[in-house]
């Protein structure tokens, strides 16, 4: 067993662009935090600067992207900057943003990166505490299953199904790490649906989306197929969304996460279900070395 120390940023990092749903201007800054502080949201438009941690129990709504908050104040779409800070190994962090949602760049998690990468790591004296699962623990809906079952390290098994031909049935496996994340998921576009577009305007949703920062599905065609980089670039995607959505556990996962036709809610129900369950899961401060 080898220690793992934990880390933050070696220097704050800015991000600017439009929210995909409110479809507000925002700049975010993600900057060092003190060991054992997990990562902290503050909204700097409003005036009480409440943190927020960035933890299951602040999810607020999960319709189409995960909001958290605390004491009325929210952050909405947070789960590609947590899929961004977990998939490259950052343990504490301080963002702060002058709007309601973070930036959603070109729908993925490539601008987080980016920027996360230009700013560096840096290790802390202090050991990484990792959630180690000891037993599956399984959440369901009809048609739609996701669990947490025991392995040595990260990894995912995630698979969709849609009607459209455009999509159909795709399925990723993955051992997670730096590398993998940055290779493999962080770049995969967020989707949707034309006969879907109207609705969600309705809801207040979607009105930050263009072709620019989504790829669209009309019927059996991808109206914007340039922006795929690879066929099977939507169960990545859901691959993302679900990593940031398992980040809100509040620590690195020692754990096969599992899901058919799975999303935000039954991702956060997931969650729930694990921390409902602590003699299921076991807090330890080394991982195993892979031969």
């Amino acid at each position: 067993m080898v220690s793992t120390p934990q880390t933050t940023l070696a220097a704050t990092c800015r991000i600017a662009g439009v929210g995909i749903h409110g479809g507000a201007p925002v700049v975010l800054t993600i900057a060092p935090a003190p060991a054992n502080s997990g990562v902290m949201f503050v909204r700097a438009d409003v005036e009480t600067r409440t943190p927020i941690p960035a933890r299951s129990d602040k999810v607020r709504d999960t319709r189409l992207a995960t909001v958290i908050g605390e004491g009325g104040v929210t952050v909405s779409t947070v789960e590609h900057l947590m899929a961004a800070l977990f998939g490259l190994g950052v343990d504490n962090a301080l963002v702060e943003l002058d709007g309601p949602e973070t930036p959603i760049g070109d729908g993925s998690a490539a601008d987080f990166v980016a920027a996360i990468a230009a700013a560096g790591l840096s290790r802390q004296d202090t050991p990484r505490r990792y959630l180690e699962i000891l037993e599956p623990i399984e959440v369901t809906q009809p048609g739609k299953r996701a669990a947490l079952v025991p392995a040595p390290r990260f990894e995912m098994s995630v698979e969709i199904i849609f009607e459209s031909p455009a999509i159909g049935r795709q399925r990723l496996e993955l051992v997670v790490d730096p590398a993998s994340f940055q290779a493999e998921i962080a770049d995969a576009r967020t989707f949707g649906f034309m006969a879907e577009v109207e609705q969600l305007r309705a809801m207040g949703l979607g009105r930050g989306a263009s072709l620019e920062n989504t790829i669209v599905i009309d019927g059996d065609q991808v109206l914007n197929p340039a922006s795929l980089a690879r066929p099977d670039d939507f169960v990545r995607h859901k691959a993302l969304d679900a990593l940031g959505d398992l980040a809100l556990i509040g620590r690195p996962i020692l754990g096969r996460y599992e899901a058919s036709c799975s999303g935000h809610a039954l991702n956060h129900a997931l969650v729930q279900a694990v921390l409902a369950r602590p003699d299921a899961w076991r807090i330890v401060t080394s991982e195993a070395v892979l031969a």
